[in-house]
């Protein structure tokens, strides 16, 4: 919001502009050109002019996804709250309540039960916008509820990734949710049911440490960051110039780090015809 709409909302006395007329514009993050939101909503959230796949959480995600009318959202987790009762800046407490307040998860992981083109899946979205992603106490106890209601459900569990690593104000704690969450894979291999990563722009440190590698198979969306540290940090260590396009989508399937990359409007059939594949061999088993 500009200063200007700021000032004329705090004045009573001044009609007050619809919230709509800022929203019709989306300045795009790829190509920096001004995109109508309307059109950008009904491209599936990817700019017209340059493609580039703009980040979408979980309800636009399991809208885009998910068979209608077979949604239905898992509760989300109740954990301790600052549990190191963290301070830097302004109290962790404090950034939990702001990011709450602007946003309908309790955290940076929802759930839902659904189905893609007819295949019952639960799915996991992660919501960058939700204070980065970051992975702590919620975010892996709602990664283990959701492989927990798949076994269940005895269908595949799909995550999508967004994240930018460990949540430091929760310490050791976040740390401990990767092998947390290893451990929970482990338990839906066991029960014989397939672990589907989609990994979205951008999927950094702890996450990529641990669930995000973890797939049966590996799909990313185009152009999205994905590595576990920085590329200023890698090239400071190595004392060398990285390859373009390092830490990108693409780079890492020719590298043998994926097993595809996927457009947006083809993710839907593409899932389906995956998680059709592996249902079926395990049926056939």
């Amino acid at each position: 919001m500009s200063w200007l709409n700021s000032v004329r909302n705090a004045l009573s006395f001044v009609s007050k502009k619809p919230a709509s007329e800022e929203n019709l514009w989306h300045k795009c993050k790829g190509c920096g050109q001004m995109v109508f939101t309307k059109e950008l909503e009904e491209n599936l959230y990817v700019c017209p002019k340059c493609d580039h796949h703009e980040r979408i959480g979980p309800r636009v995600r399991f809208a885009q996804l998910l068979d209608e009318g077979s949604c239905n959202e898992l509760p989300s987790p109740k954990v301790p709250e600052d549990p190191l009762k963290f301070r830097d800046s302004k109290r962790y407490a404090d950034r939990l309540k702001s990011a709450r307040a602007d946003h309908a998860d309790r955290d940076a992981l929802a759930n839902a039960r659904g189905s893609i083109l007819g295949n019952r899946v639960v799915m996991g979205v992660q919501d960058f916008a939700f204070m980065g992603g970051s992975m702590g106490l919620a975010v892996g106890e709602a990664f283990v509820r959701g492989v927990e209601a798949a076994i269940a459900d005895g269908v595949p569990y799909v995550i999508f990734t967004a994240a930018g690593g460990a949540r430091m104000q929760e310490g050791i704690l976040s740390l401990m949710q990767m092998p947390r969450t290893t451990v929970a894979i482990e338990m839906l291999h066991d029960a014989g049911l397939p672990y589907i990563v989609v990994m979205t722009d951008p999927t950094t440190g702890g996450v990529t440490a641990s669930y995000a590698m973890l797939g049966d198979v590996q799909i990313a969306e185009p152009n999205a960051l994905i590595g576990f540290a920085g590329q200023r940090v890698i090239e400071q260590t190595i004392r060398e110039k990285l390859p373009e396009g390092f830490q990108r989508s693409e780079y890492l399937l020719d590298h043998g780090m994926l097993d595809m990359v996927v457009h947006r409007r083809d993710l839907r059939e593409r899932l389906a015809s995956v998680i059709g594949y592996l249902t079926q061999s395990k049926a056939a088993a």
